[in-house]
């Protein structure tokens, strides 16, 4: 036991690949056998990743979760600012500029309202909770865009560990809901086609929620609807730190 333990330490990122690539069909499988792909594979490996994260902390003392054990400390270099940063300049790279002018002032309009709306009602929701600096409630407000955004922003502007975690919850809550909730609706509003899967992608902005819905839905749609999420996770980490911080440090101070 000594020698594997040893081993792990030492290839911790490799032992952090296989940790996490199998929490990942687990979760699929239970998406397929319990859910039917209603909730996809991705929120209920998110939901575990909390969930062990808490329970690292809890039994360790620590402050990063599972990856306190030495054994899995692979897990904070894996889930670092700088592996997390690099997936996002990597899918923004996979997006054509050819097929998002498609979707017309409809698809362009709908990203940037989807952010402004997402950040005014997270921010709203955190000052009503009693958060009044501006690093928390800008932080909070991108949580309320996407998980990814949240932490992007509160990393940029000096925001408290435990604000980025709320932050994280925010997305989270909306990437499922987005995902459980969009077969439901699909039929009412008319979500059956490639124009009106990239303008609703632009309006809720969470890709996973988004292409885990419209896989529930139809398939032919994740592409679209993805696409344009995509562009709404990059519009958010460009103003979150940027734009909302600054106008939030004109309203509240400091």
């Amino acid at each position: 036991m000594d020698v594997i333990s040893s081993v792990m330490e030492k290839n911790g990122l490799l032992v952090a690949f296989v940790v996490v690539g199998a929490l990942m069909l687990l979760s699929g499988w239970l998406s397929k056998t319990l859910t039917r792909g209603r909730l996809h594979g991705s929120a209920i490996a998110i939901i575990f990743g909390l969930a062990l994260a808490y329970w690292g902390g809890a039994a360790t003392g620590g402050e990063k979760g599972v990856a306190d054990f030495a054994v899995f400390s692979g897990l904070a270099l894996m889930g670092g600012s700088m592996l997390r940063d690099f997936a996002i300049v990597s899918t923004a790279f996979g997006v054509d500029l050819k097929e998002i002018r498609r979707s017309g002032l409809a698809g362009a309009l709908s990203i940037l309202l989807g952010v402004v709306v997402s950040f005014v009602v997270g921010a709203s929701v955190a000052a009503a909770f009693g958060y009044r600096d501006a690093e928390s409630l800008a932080t909070i407000g991108a949580g309320a865009a996407t998980y990814i955004v949240g932490p992007v922003t509160g990393t940029a502007v000096g925001a408290s560990s435990e604000v980025i975690a709320l932050s994280v919850a925010a997305g989270l809550v909306k990437s499922v809901v987005v995902m459980v909730g969009t077969p439901m609706i699909a039929r009412l509003i008319g979500l059956n086609n490639a124009k009106s899967a990239m303008a609703y992608g632009g309006l809720m902005g969470t890709t996973s929620g988004v292409a885990g819905g419209l896989a529930a839905t139809d398939k032919r749609l994740v592409p679209y609807g993805a696409m344009t999420a995509t562009f709404y996770t990059g519009i958010g980490c460009l103003l979150g730190p940027s734009v909302f911080y600054v106008v939030l440090r004109a309203i509240v101070g400091g």
